[in-house]
């Protein structure tokens, strides 16, 4: 899987090419004296004159866009009363625009409808004019007023149920927007919108975006982010903000902080988000002091295990002194942190690379160097190329270890393709490899990274750790998709995924019924998901992130949802005992610097 930045650069490049492509349908010109802007838009979400051309379409100019998918918006100046049909459209020119905010025109081309990420995403499309013909009238013209977008205007109810005789699509419904959020925000697409001294819930990102709620007390939780609970809180408040100004002017501000003043533009929606104000006029940011969290040290008797995904770390990256900070001070040095993401010694470079020693070396020493402990580490190599992750990354989970504080049980045999089994001796479970692979022969781990598992003492206790990375989300419908409710293909993979993880767990509890079994990592999924379900089954595990606050369930921050995403399940024996702590340390995750996208996790208990 690419990077982030790769793979979105790409999409937006086939996005421009794809919009170019759409506009090649021609048909005869509707009339001129009949056409308006709300009659292109219609009262559903596609255009009724896709595929036709138009003339004299007038509209004053309320935004230009000169990079990516490059044109401008129009908005009529003569509304219709139908609060279904927008006033607003977006005019596709493939080249730099040559008109002005302010100006008067007419422009003639081909209605379109243009999916972003093309039809195969389950997007939502946009509706536009292509290859325009272009009449500047007049300049200098007042931009319509903005449409207020506040807690009034968006409805609490997220999206309709889609037609189940178009597969689910509500493309063909005709737009309720005083019901659904995602029916009122097609109403005011390519509209210019404005929102006023709007929270911050998902922190800029290095693509010039950031996230905001027009519903402030949504979900909210004490840091200021809007908590994703529930495939039914889909959190209606969120809005994207872009801007059509320089990049260098946009700000750069963390959940929490607040966009004072108003914030206008036209309403784009594009495949990174959805429905999007990219704005001509941005607020004044007003920062809300968010500082990064830290978790208190264990105790002489508790043993503290972490996860934590570093985010493709290889030798090359300049985060080690960072990741060792957060490791040492944010996290108070756990006796075991399991690293998610940690790639091979020549990082994404596809060269047959497969050892990860210098990786984690740099790591450990780093950690050394910020006053931390010596820790030492164990791991498994895969297979060149065969646990997904960037293309020649290699990524694979590793334990770290202080060994002033706890020992690691190791027995030889264990690698990339050997299965771990579990015995029984003298009463106890033990590991017959340690560390070793959970079944990585089994379909569930094709292209994806197998689970590592070791044997730990602490205090002559046994510990049996698993180190997690579930496959991601890749493939899943947004939330604002074309398809209500959206489809998540990419759930199969993990429920097999969870499943295996548990058949192992309980083969421990069959040989030793008080085993402490600590399952961790990135799970890719939420809290209330059917994965953690199944990696609960048979009371096997519990998710100890369900011992905190529902506003305090988060350790990952999408599209403006606070979410769960990494976990610590807990065997029966952690549980019943009641003496555990669970602290999801929030240091990156809400930040616009932050050095992972991901928060790590802390569990404290006696064993």
């Amino acid at each position: 899987m690419p990077s982030k930045r790769t793979a979105r650069i790409g999409a937006l490049t086939v996005a421009t090419i794809c919009s170019t492509v759409s506009a090649v349908v021609l048909t005869s010109p509707a009339e001129a004296d009949s056409i308006r802007i709300h009659d292109i838009q219609g009262t559903t979400r596609t255009s009724p004159l896709a595929g036709q051309q138009v003339t004299g379409v007038e509209g004053i100019v309320t935004g230009v866009r000169t990079y990516g998918s490059r044109g401008f918006w129009i908005q009529d100046t003569q509304a219709d009363a139908n609060r279904a049909t927008s006033e607003g459209v977006f005019v596709f020119t493939s080249s730099r625009p040559t008109v002005s905010v302010g100006d008067a025109v007419t422009v003639a081309g081909t209605v379109s409808e243009f999916v972003p990420g093309g039809t195969s995403s389950g997007n939502q499309s946009v509706t536009q004019i292509t290859r325009p013909t272009i009449t500047v009238v007049s300049t200098g013209n007042p931009v319509p007023a903005a449409t207020v977008v506040d807690a009034a205007s968006v409805p609490s109810r997220y999206a309709p149920t889609g037609d189940t005789a178009a597969g689910g699509s509500v493309n063909g419904l005709a737009l309720a927007p005083a019901k659904y959020a995602l029916d009122f925000y097609e109403s005011v697409e390519g509209m210019n919108v404005r929102v006023a001294d709007a929270r911050v819930v998902g922190a800029t990102d290095p693509f010039t975006e950031l996230w905001v709620t027009v519903k402030p007390r949504e979900n909210a939780n004490r840091r200021g982010g809007t908590v994703y609970g529930s495939y039914t809180s889909q959190n209606t408040g969120r809005l994207q903000i872009q801007s059509l100004g320089a990049v260098a002017d946009f700000p750069k501000a963390n959940v929490g902080d607040v966009l004072k003043g108003t914030t206008a533009g036209p309403l784009d929606y594009n495949q990174f988000g959805g429905y999007t104000l990219v704005a001509n006029q941005l607020g004044t940011l007003e920062q809300g002091g968010l500082e990064r969290e830290t978790t208190r040290k264990q105790k002489r008797g508790e043993l503290a295990v972490a996860t934590y995904n570093v985010e493709n770390l290889d030798p090359s990256d300049a985060t080690f002194a960072d990741h060792a900070a957060a490791i040492v001070h944010n996290l108070q040095s756990p006796d075991i942190v399991t690293l998610e993401e940690i790639q091979d010694n020549s990082g994404a470079t596809n060269d047959g690379t497969v050892a990860a020693d210098q990786t984690v070396k740099k790591l450990i020493e780093a950690i050394t160097a910020a006053g931390g402990p010596t820790y030492d580490w164990r791991s498994i190599d895969p297979v060149n190329l065969a646990d997904g992750g960037q293309p020649g990354g290699n990524i694979r989970q590793v334990f770290l270890f202080n060994p002033e504080r706890v020992s690691f049980t190791d027995r030889a045999g264990g690698d990339a393709t050997t299965a771990v089994g579990v015995t029984k001796a003298y009463g106890k479970a033990r590991l017959t490899v340690s560390p070793g692979r959970i079944d990585p022969a089994n379909a569930a781990w094709a292209n994806s990274r197998k689970p590592l598992v070791g044997e730990f003492s602490f205090r002559g206790k046994a510990v049996f750790v698993i180190a997690n990375h579930f496959a991601s989300k890749g493939g899943d419908q947004a939330l604002h998709s074309e398809f209500q409710p959206p489809t998540r293909v990419s759930e199969t993979e993990r429920h097999l995924q969870a499943t295996a993880v548990n058949t192992f767990v309980k083969e421990i509890l069959a040989k030793e019924k008080n085993a402490d079994v600590i399952a961790l990592g990135d799970i890719n999924d939420f809290e209330f998901s059917k994965t953690t379900e199944l990696l609960e089954d048979g009371g096997a595990l519990w998710s100890a992130v369900k011992s905190l606050p529902r506003s305090e369930r988060y350790s990952y921050v999408f599209q403006g949802n606070t979410q769960v995403l990494d976990q610590i399940l807990i065997s029966p024996s952690i549980r019943r005992s009641c003496d555990f702590t669970y602290d999801s340390v929030h240091t990156n995750a809400e930040f616009n610097d932050q050095i992972s996208d991901h928060d790590p996790q802390v569990l404290r208990f006696e064993p």
